[in-house]
């Protein structure tokens, strides 16, 4: 049985969700404030604004500060994520301007592809089907598959690895500096998206309606 040498070299675009492939941030500032009214803390949109792509506990270590009850932390975040998961499923979600075209047009490529997100499992799913992905993307990275948040790449690579492609094959993209870095560091390439601060990508564009034709394969050339 010989090996088939000219086969292609399998290769993978891994999504982060929130802000790239859907603009969700409306919800979220919404619950965490629904979440926080009844604790005695009042939010700020510069306090969210700052947290925005964090995972719930180091979000809620800032704002409560370090000495918050465990219990506490948990039952707060609990109640936000319960809360937006409601108003995705109630009102719904449109991905953001370009993605579901790349996402299907890939796919239809042979490319592999993930969401790779610091979310919480629940809410991928519901953003998942809300967004009407199924089908087009082959596995989802949540919080509760990795020990480390972005910037360090541990979501990027636990992705790599289910779908079976080596991080030299893979291209991130992200629309935060911490997403940005974590490509970085796990040895991806990257297309930085929106008005965040991704000048550090490999490709950087306002929208995803205005990538070109061919911009994964290039990235892949380099």
């Amino acid at each position: 049985m010989s090996n088939d040498s000219s086969a292609p070299l399998p290769r993978a675009v891994l999504w982060d969700l929130d802000g790239t492939l859907a603009d969700s941030r409306e919800y979220h500032w919404r619950s965490w404030r629904e979440a926080m009214e009844p604790e005695g803390v009042t939010l700020t949109e510069e306090a969210f604004a700052a947290s925005f792509g964090q995972r719930n506990d180091a979000i809620l270590g800032s704002w409560l500060g370090p000495d918050a009850d465990p219990e506490r932390v948990a039952r707060i975040a609990d109640a936000k994520e319960e809360a937006y998961r409601r108003m995705v499923r109630e009102e719904g979600i449109d991905p953001i301007p370009g993605a579901a075209e790349w996402v299907r047009a890939l796919h239809e490529a042979g490319w592999r592809q993930a969401i790779a997100s610091s979310a919480p499992r629940a809410n991928v799913e519901v953003m998942h089907a809300a967004l009407r992905f199924e089908g087009l993307i082959d596995t989802l990275v949540s919080a509760e598959d990795v020990h480390r948040g972005k910037p360090d790449p541990e979501v990027f690579l636990a992705a790599a690895e289910r779908l079976g492609v080596p991080p030299g094959r893979c291209v991130v993209v992200e629309d935060a500096a911490a997403g940005i870095e974590a490509a970085h560091r796990g040895g991806m390439m990257s297309i930085g998206v929106g008005p965040g601060e991704t000048g550090a990508a490999d490709v950087v564009v306002g929208s995803l309606a205005e990538l070109p034709e061919g911009a994964f394969e290039r990235l892949l050339d380099r």
